[in-house]
């Protein structure tokens, strides 16, 4: 049986710590904690964990139930369904969703120095990073539901965004045990083509290594070129769930169909 927690006792975190899905959960967990509607942790009898935060749902777990887990989709029709693999599985059937299919990059280290740190701003200012990013992400959620939740959790620790040449961009999603996750990654449409985001990247996968810590991002198949051209390792792949729902723009925000 799923069911909502609001004590943090109820999560192992040694177990949530182990994959990508559960430390993105941690971060939600670490900057929200567990008292706002909008984010809400729940768990069944196997050790599974569901994080519903805005439109998107989170699976921690390999031993779902098939029943529970669709019933648990059909009463709140999340826009977005990730993480656990077992999980999407059992719910890839569920009528008005569809499968995307996207790749799991790990950022390698490039020989010889590309920019020097003082290039890139660590501070930038969030206006202007969404104005980069919206003409990256047409389909990037509205400004003041990304500000909240982006300034939100820089102030927490949880994230950090940065800027190189005021036109590129990327931030680090959450930095746990060690392991970073990459994402938002765009460049200004009259600066592309300049070598820019490859720069930036290499510059960070260079940084974050010699920081001890092992970064990954992921990206759709329409971008999986880019990454293996800059060098960085196909580490995994995996699916996740997004419903169709056309005639509903605020839904339509944060798809991953267009330029993740």
């Amino acid at each position: 049986m799923i069911k909502h927690i609001e004590k943090e006792e109820y999560l192992d975190r040694s177990s949530l710590i182990s994959s990508c899905a559960g430390r993105r959960i941690l971060s939600y967990l670490d900057a929200y904690g567990m008292k706002y509607d909008f984010c809400r942790f729940y768990t069944d009898e196997h050790g599974g964990v569901i994080l519903l935060v805005n439109a998107t749902m989170l699976l921690y777990g390999d031993r779902f139930e098939k029943e529970e887990l669709e019933s648990f989709v059909h009463l709140y029709r999340p826009f977005r369904i990730e993480g656990s693999q077992q999980g999407i599985e059992l719910i890839s059937g569920t009528d008005g969703y569809r499968h995307l299919h996207r790749n799991v990059f790990r950022l390698t280290p490039h020989e010889g120095k590309l920019i020097d740190d003082e290039e890139v701003d660590m501070e930038p200012s969030l206006d202007d990073i969404y104005a980069i990013l919206a003409e990256g992400f047409p389909n990037l959620l509205d400004y003041p539901m990304w500000l909240a939740d982006t300034s939100h959790r820089i102030r927490h620790g949880i994230s950090l965004v940065m800027c190189y040449q005021k036109t590129t961009t990327a931030s680090i999603v959450y930095d746990i045990n060690d392991h970073v996750l990459v994402g938002q990654v765009a460049t200004k449409t009259a600066s592309r083509g300049k070598g820019n985001a490859r720069r930036l990247l290499k510059w960070l996968a260079d940084k974050l290594q010699k920081d001890g810590k092992t970064a990954y991002l992921y990206a759709l198949d329409t971008r999986e070129s880019f990454y293996r051209e800059i060098g960085f390792e196909l580490s995994d792949c995996e699916y996740v769930l997004e419903r169709i729902d056309e005639k509903n723009e605020s839904a339509v925000k944060g798809t991953l169909t267009v330029n993740d």
